[in-house]
């Protein structure tokens, strides 16, 4: 009631409303969140990539980890830390469209954004061809202007050879030096831009059964308060951390399983085993048709 009426002091409605921009860490009332900010989606074939800063830090206030791709400039060879862009989970791209927070070219405007870039960058590279040609050849002029010099060569024999060079000179397009491209059409704060990005939702409307179920645990998990990333490693679909990843270790391996489905008593010891190795709890987790989510819990206690 204090934030919506005011306190009558400047400062501390000011530290009011910083304290409601606070989002994310799995307390705050769903009444009381405000919108998610929009991200802009580039899909890679099928695969949602963010690439902007503020992308990346509005997707992880929301919870949403994703994963890093990208290899840092300074040290491109190693893979220990990695930079732009993240990739995302197909649940956590999912749930970002359903809360309306994110937005993706659409097929047509991808197809007609990608020809006039193609036209542009063939224009800007001739372009430059053509600067690099005319640099060379005044390289090459110097060079032979300083060579004849030296062996003290008449002025005749020199603007002959000028010539003869200036008409023989062809600069090989191998031999082009291109400026890679550090921006990124469509992706800036300007309103036209935000307009050039809005898409219907969904981007893909492909389901099937087993997305279903990873995205309804994904979801009620992310509710409770819950960071999630992929769990390939471990045998499972999500690791569950109790906080951020960056501060914590994972204390569950999610299996998402259908309540009807049928599982080997093999795998179900194999999950367990693995789960104790890791020290972490596998979750059964298996999601109602018409209700909550059930979970039930694993641990390998040995044998007797």
């Amino acid at each position: 009631s204090e934030a919506s009426s005011g306190s009558g002091d400047p400062e501390m409605d000011k530290k009011i409303k910083n304290l409601n921009k606070v989002r994310g860490n799995g307390t705050t009332m769903k009444s009381e969140r405000s919108p998610a900010p929009v991200v802009g989606l580039s899909l890679c074939d099928s695969a949602p990539l963010l690439w902007r800063l503020q992308d990346l830090k509005a997707v992880r206030s929301e919870g949403l980890v994703g994963a890093l791709l990208g290899s840092l400039p300074r040290t491109p060879r190693q893979n220990v830390r990695l930079g732009r862009p993240l990739l995302l989970l197909p649940e956590e791209e999912r749930l970002l469209g359903e809360r309306g927070g994110a937005a993706a070219l659409p097929a047509q405007n991808q197809e007609a954004a990608g020809g006039e870039l193609q036209q542009r960058y063939t224009e800007e590279q001739q372009r430059s061809f053509e600067e690099q040609s005319v640099l060379a050849l005044e390289d090459r002029k110097s060079a032979l202007v300083r060579a004849m010099t030296s062996s003290s060569a008449s002025d005749e024999a020199l603007q002959h050879r000028l010539l003869d060079l200036e008409q023989n000179f062809s600069f090989p397009r191998s031999a082009l030096a291109v400026q890679l491209s550090t921006a990124r059409a469509g992706l800036s704060h300007c309103p036209e831009a935000r307009a050039f990005l809005e898409a219907d939702w969904p981007i893909r409307a492909q389901r099937c059964p087993r997305r279903e179920a990873r995205f309804q645990v994904f979801r009620d998990l992310r509710g409770r308060g819950f960071f999630l990333t992929s769990a390939g490693k471990f045998g499972g679909d999500f690791l569950v951390y109790p906080g951020d990843p960056l501060r914590f270790h994972a204390h569950f391996i999610a299996i998402c399983l259908a309540l009807d489905e049928s599982v080997c008593l093999l795998d179900v010891l194999c999950a367990a085993r693995l789960g104790s190795n890791v020290k972490k709890t596998v979750l059964l987790c298996s999601p109602a048709p018409d209700g909550p989510v059930r979970y039930t819990s694993l641990q390998w206690s040995g044998m007797v």
